[in-house]
């Protein structure tokens, strides 16, 4: 059994984005309100939309394709896959198998949809390193996807940090990252978002969900340093990565953490923009994806990293949960082939107006 980081982990990754965005000043001057407000006190820029014939499933299976393709591998030596999403599409079936669907994957393979608000991606990675990690697996590789598409209510207070995206694993061995199986959780239960059934639309209890972040943020990095200075262990990382429910959230978490380990503003401050506010750089093309929004910036800082380097990932997901991860760039992260996606699915996007979009929301 392999308990630690060095053999097993993610051996292949794709993302998918969708067609159209809407800038959030766009939003703005749509709902009479300073477009400073969404861009400087939220740190939002786009809003990423479906379009004509996207879904949560779309975006799921593209992903899935590029990362396979990546691969490799066939599809006879899969023997897991997990969808992590928010974005059901039923009840009782799961996603898992409206993406099995567009994939064409059948027979001896176990399939399943995770749930944990924006935690669930991170659920699905984990449970599916644990199968290869416990023997279970039996040689076969898992196929983990965390694909979401986030809308709030017309003139919701969350509408300008809505989103969308999909980013897919082969977890099989280290080549682009191992994942280290020690990791570090913490929940408590709490209402500070969530979406009753039969709702269209999430609940949301602002203060408490910073509160909860900001407080998972703080007990899951109180037990990475294990009584150590953590400025000192967190020296030894590439990068940080966070959730990404809007960049301002990350930066207030990350200030409280400085607070609660006694640091000075500055240096907070410095870790933050040396070594968490470049994984968000994809995210502000994105919006808030969920599931998908964490590892898009794991994706992110992955891409060209040198064989070796260390990151830290940060997950959460409200009601409420939270774990971090570590992962240990491979051989295979220097030439980051998935930038690739990125760069396309930007490139080929569609621009909406105001008008549109109001269209498409049906308000």
């Amino acid at each position: 059994m392999n308990t630690g980081s060095t053999n097993l982990g993610i051996a292949s990754l794709g993302l998918k984005l969708p067609s159209r965005y809407l800038d959030v000043r766009d939003l703005a001057a749509l709902r009479g309100v300073d477009p400073d407000k969404f861009t400087k006190g939220l740190g939002c820029h786009e809003i990423a939309l479906c379009g004509e014939g996207e879904s949560v499933v779309t975006l799921a299976a593209g992903a899935a394709k590029r990362a396979l393709a990546r691969w490799g591998g066939s599809p006879r030596d899969l023997g897991l896959l997990v969808v992590g999403t928010e974005t059901a599409q039923d009840m009782s079936r799961p996603l898992s198998a409206f993406v099995a669907d567009e994939l064409g994957l059948r027979g001896a393979i176990r399939s399943y949809e995770t749930k944990h608000a924006c935690y669930g991606g991170t659920v699905a990675l984990r449970q599916a390193l644990e199968w290869k990690a416990s023997g279970a697996s039996r040689g076969k590789a898992a196929l983990v996807i965390a694909s979401d598409v986030a809308l709030y209510a017309p003139k919701d207070p969350g509408e300008p940090t809505q989103g969308a995206a999909a980013v897919a694993f082969v977890v099989d061995d280290a080549s682009v990252a191992a994942v280290d199986l020690e990791s570090f959780a913490w929940a408590e239960p709490a209402f500070d978002f969530w979406r009753p059934v039969g709702e269209s639309f999430p609940r949301v209890d602002g203060p408490l969900s910073l509160e909860c972040y900001e407080k998972a943020t703080t007990e899951c990095f109180r037990q990475l340093a294990d009584g150590k200075p953590l400025d000192e262990v967190l020296a030894a990382f590439s990068a940080v990565c966070f959730h990404v429910p809007f960049p301002k959230m990350v930066k207030k978490a990350v200030m409280k953490l400085g607070e609660a380990n006694g640091w000075s503003e500055g240096v907070t401050s410095a870790l933050f923009e040396s070594k968490v506010m470049p994984a968000m750089d994809w995210n502000r093309h994105t919006g808030n994806s969920y599931t998908a929004a964490l590892w898009t910036g794991v994706a992110k800082v992955l891409a060209g990293a040198e064989q070796g380097a260390r990151f830290a990932a940060f997950s959460y997901g409200s009601g409420f949960g939270s774990e971090l991860l570590t992962l240990t760039a491979g051989p295979k992260a220097k030439e980051g082939a998935w930038k690739a996606d990125v760069a396309q699915d930007l490139a080929s996007r569609t621009r909406i107006d105001a008008e549109t979009y109001l269209a498409y929301r049906g308000a």
